[in-house]
Formats: structure tokens, C-alpha cells, sequence
């Protein structure tokens, strides 16, 4: 995948280095390829492994929360101050959490990396971990590059 690819970093990379996303990508549609998946799956597949590992790893940082809804309105707030801490230098999307009533939230995802398939997977991933009765649904927003996307979570119980 990597020499298929062919980043400009040569493909060596640490948990502490900041890369550019467009290597990322390219890796991606090469293991789609590969694969014979489309780039958009293989990206929200690995959203949701990325969310299972946090869950593994930082367990800690979920402390007490126990419900998607919960988890997603301290993203911005908790989460990602605490990534900042750790990596200065991490461009992180933004993620605007809202709540729209007693059964409806919805998630604005902005970045300036196309991963907004990675933020679904990931969102749809704490969804079956918490067990919560949710349906998720995904409006692209422009530019529809993946870049800007809205999910809304309807509670469905």
C-alpha cells in the first residue's frame, strides 16, 4: 500500500509527527483498490476501528460518560484540548456539537482534511458501543469534498 502510494515522506511515520493529509488519502484509495473497496468505506471503516481504540487506550478520558450524545459535546471541549495537550502541533477538526431537542443532536464536522467518512465511522462506532437506539444520518455539506459534512442523531427508542 505504501509503495503503491508513494508519499512524499517515503512512508516512515510516528505516533508524534504531523503529515500531510494527502498522503493519507492516496494510502487509502491504494488499499481500496487493492481491496476492492471504495476509498469512502475503507475511510469510514477505519473510523470506526480508530474509535475502538481510543475506547482501549484512553478509557480514562471517557471517565463517566455513557451515552453517544454525551461523548460528542465534549469533543470540542475535552477531548481535543487533551489531544492539544499531548500533540501541539495536531490539526484537528472542528466538531460543533448540538443538541436540537429531547431525541435530535447534530454534529457540524469541519477540517481541512477530506475525512468526514472517518468522523461517520467513528460516530456510528460509539453508537453500537454505547448501545444507544440511535439512527445517524449524513448531509454533505459544500464543498463536497468531505471536508464539511453534518450528521443528525435521532434517538429511535
Amino acid at each position: 500500500m505504501i509503495t503503491t502510494a508513494s508519499p512524499e515522506s517515503g512512508g516512515a511515520y510516528t505516533s508524534v509527527g504531523t503529515y500531510d493529509a494527502g498522503e493519507l488519502v492516496a494510502m487509502v484509495v491504494a488499499l481500496g483498490a487493492h481491496c476492492g473497496t471504495p476509498a469512502p468505506e475503507v475511510t469510514k471503516s477505519f473510523g470506526v476501528h480508530l474509535f475502538n481504540h481510543f475506547v482501549e487506550s484512553h478509557a480514562d478520558t471517557l471517565g463517566n460518560v455513557k451515552m453517544t450524545v454525551e461523548l460528542l459535546g465534549q469533543v470540542e471541549n475535552r477531548i481535543h484540548v487533551e489531544v492539544r495537550k499531548l500533540f501541539p502541533d495536531a490539526e484537528l477538526p472542528t466538531i460543533r456539537f448540538t443538541r436540537i431537542d429531547e431525541s435530535t443532536a447534530e454534529v457540524i464536522y469541519q477540517s481541512t482534511s477530506p475525512f468526514a467518512n472517518l468522523a461517520e465511522g467513528s460516530i456510528a462506532s460509539a453508537i453500537a458501543h454505547f448501545g444507544d437506539p440511535i439512527e445517524l444520518d449524513r448531509e454533505y455539506l459544500a464543498p463536497e469534498d468531505g471536508t464539511h459534512a453534518k450528521f443528525v442523531l435521532v434517538r429511535t427508542g
